[in-house]
């Protein structure tokens, strides 16, 4: 884990430089990505790794809890229906702060506090004042009133969900009926931000989405960045997927596939750190994808140079993380074969 961290230091200090430059071009506000979740699309049973998921909710409520990197004065929420094949229904949806008691305040799209997301697309909510310093916690309260299957989510993110039966969005004191881990629906918090905020995406596998920190704790190396440059206005939206990779799809799409609407489409993006590229290499051959040819360098090449072509060409800046040793990877699991000396 040393490079990242590396990575994290090197670059809240060209972060903060050149937020000292932007800033003085004024004070006018602007939203920013301040947390993000990437979403994925389900898998069958005959992947080796479960999706430990609910097929579906219905007439149900979660609660997710979240760390903003930046702060600000008012937020907006997206919800994904990236992967869904049929509209995705909203009830109702309250934010608060996680260390202030009460459901928090009704959250409205349109106006209107019920929405329907349709296949395919997202939601934007209307802004919602609420005063957020930077790394603040937020709770989400969602409420699903009728059949909803789980075609967008999050897998893992070291993050638990806690669930409630019925309409608990305005409950003094939230139901606990159960617990699932990961993220559903919920995608990304948007926060206004001063001229100069800018938003610092994270491309990765499960390093990057945090897999072995400590859960609900917000130990992933991305949580450590975002706490670097909170004191520069700076926001990190964790972009990260386990089991992601660069040129072909896994535990969702891959990089190239996503590059759009998980980097270059975040409000405010200025900076990727692209830390991907293991799970390409080590893959096939393995549990994991048994009848795939092995990757060559080249592609790896040509992936790598087209995401960087992508992103220069919408004025956003690159940093590349070496990809950390992997001998003796998940050896003695159920998943052995991930590494070969050939790899």
């Amino acid at each position: 884990m040393k490079t990242p961290f590396r990575l994290a230091a090197g670059l809240a200090l060209a972060f903060a430089l050149d937020t000292q430059a932007l800033a003085a071009a004024g004070d006018a506000e602007r939203w920013i990505t301040s947390w993000y979740a990437a979403p994925q699309p389900g898998w069958g049973s005959d992947f080796p790794l479960p999706m430990n998921m609910p097929a579906s909710l219905d007439g149900q409520t979660l609660r997710e809890t979240l760390m903003l990197s930046a702060g600000g004065r008012r937020v907006r929420l997206v919800f994904s229906n990236r992967y869904g094949q049929a509209p995705l229904q909203i009830g109702a949806v309250r934010v608060g702060l996680a260390d202030q008691a009460g459901p928090g305040a009704p959250l409205r799209f349109s106006g209107n506090t019920a929405v329907s997301v349709a296949p395919g697309g997202a939601v934007t909510s209307d802004p919602l004042a609420l005063a957020a310093a930077p790394l603040t916690k937020l709770v989400v309260r969602t409420y699903f009133p009728g059949p909803t299957p789980v075609t967008s989510f999050h897998w893992g993110a070291q993050q638990t969900i806690d669930l409630a039966a019925g309409d608990a969005t305005a409950a003094p004191d939230f139901p606990h009926a159960g617990r699932i881990e990961g993220r559903l629906f919920l995608s990304a918090v948007l926060v206004d931000a001063p001229t100069g905020s800018h938003t610092v995406v994270t491309l990765g596998d499960s390093i990057t989405d945090g897999n072995g920190s400590t859960p609900d704790r917000d130990r992933r190396w991305p949580d450590f960045l975002a706490r670097r440059l909170a004191p520069h206005g700076g926001a990190v939206a964790n972009a990260g997927i386990s089991g992601a990779r660069l040129l072909r799809d896994g535990m969702g799409r891959c990089a190239s596939a996503r590059f759009e609407h998980d980097v270059l489409g975040q409000p405010g993006v200025s900076d990727v750190i692209v830390l991907l590229g293991i799970n390409d290499i080590g893959w096939p051959g393995s549990p994991f994808a048994p009848k795939e040819a092995p990757v060559t360098l080249d592609q790896l090449t040509a992936g790598y140079t087209q995401l960087a072509a992508a992103a220069h060409a919408r004025g956003v800046r690159v940093t590349v993380g070496t990809l950390p040793p992997f001998e003796g990877a998940l050896e003695g699991t159920p998943y052995a074969g991930h590494y070969s000396p050939a790899k």
